[in-house]
């Protein structure tokens, strides 16, 4: 018989071994504290500390702690899904593991939910011991992105946040590979509401998303949620066509009002350079979205599950399939 949930926690993690001990300890706190019966799913996400020892040796002491290992690294949002596709209770709250999502916010969030709201993201009013270069990068991304997105995803948002089971399941049923979670929920609509708080520094270790990370994410906000690069590409090749129509009529007046030409190379390379520059540039745009419809077609796995504890009913979670039209 199924036990009753109505809290489920979804904790990704990779090499975070220096903060898990913290972070149960937090997490016990508030599953007593909360007023209905909890379940946390941690998902290691190809650590190679020891952390997923830490969280199997929780799980066989309270069975409310779950462990999910998959079988490499697949990716931060990916290892969400991999935890949201495990859930069974009526309110799910994703979290990091690394203690910049302070679980003691949770109570604010559930307090939403209770109200009937069924997307509660918890958004970030301060950012403590974070560089100046992260902060200004970070809030000019999310000014960006509101610009071209064809959603409203909030500011300085990231994956902390409750949803209700419904929207557990509509998500579950959105199969694309190339995931951006933070659009994802935005896009389902639902009733939506902010929290805020002050997002303290690392607790200790290094940060998962560095900057290679970060913009390979901020790619796919763009790319999955806008089409604006594509028209934007579309105009820019307009642009230097009239350009260079308008170039070319300059050329013919001035061959045949003064019978001659000014020699040389420069202009020459110059105009070839910027041409030649902007069908690169439109045909990466181009490619960029050429790149996800392949990825897509190939209908792989998200993931794959090498070891579970705690959950005796998934030995593998399935996966949702495209559907052809051939």
């Amino acid at each position: 018989m199924k036990t009753h949930v109505t809290y489920s926690f979804v904790i990704p993690f990779m090499n975070e071994e220096d903060v898990l001990d913290a972070l149960l300890l937090r997490m016990t706190d508030l599953m007593r504290e909360l007023d209905g019966p909890c379940e946390v799913i941690f998902v290691d996400d190809g650590s190679r500390d020891t952390g997923a020892a830490i969280i199997a040796a929780a799980a066989r002491r309270d069975p409310r702690i779950k462990l999910i290992r998959l079988s490499r690294n697949f990716g931060h949002q990916i290892a969400v899904t991999a935890g949201l596709n495990t859930v069974r209770g009526k309110a799910v709250i994703i979290m990091d593991a690394d203690l910049q999502d302070p679980p003691e916010v949770v109570h604010e969030l559930v307090a939403q939910w209770k109200d009937g709201y069924e997307i509660v993201h918890a958004q970030r009013r301060t950012r403590e011991g974070e560089t100046r270069f992260k902060k200004v990068s970070a809030n000019l991304y999310y000014r960006v992105l509101a610009r071209l997105s064809s959603v409203d995803i909030p500011r300085n948002v990231g994956d902390f946040r409750l949803v209700d089971a419904k929207v557990v399941e509509a998500i579950r049923s959105m199969p694309e590979r190339d995931r951006y979670l933070r659009g994802m929920f935005a896009w389902v609509g639902f009733r939506q509401t902010i929290v805020q708080f002050d997002r303290p520094q690392r607790l200790a270790g290094e940060t998962k998303y560095p900057l290679k990370k970060m913009l390979r994410l901020a790619m796919d906000g763009v790319i999955g949620f806008s089409d604006v690069p594509l028209r934007l590409a579309l105009w820019l090749g307009m642009i230097v066509s009239l350009g260079a129509m308008a170039y070319g009529v300059y050329i013919f007046a001035v061959a045949f009002f003064t019978g001659g030409l000014v020699t040389g190379w420069a202009s020459t390379i110059v105009i070839l350079s910027f041409l030649s520059g902007m069908n690169l540039l439109i045909s990466g745009v181009i490619g960029l979205y050429v790149g996800r419809i392949h990825n897509e077609s190939k209908e792989r796995p998200l993931y794959f599950i090498s070891e579970s504890i705690g959950l005796t009913e998934v030995a593998q979670i399935p996966q949702p399939r495209l559907v052809s039209h051939g």
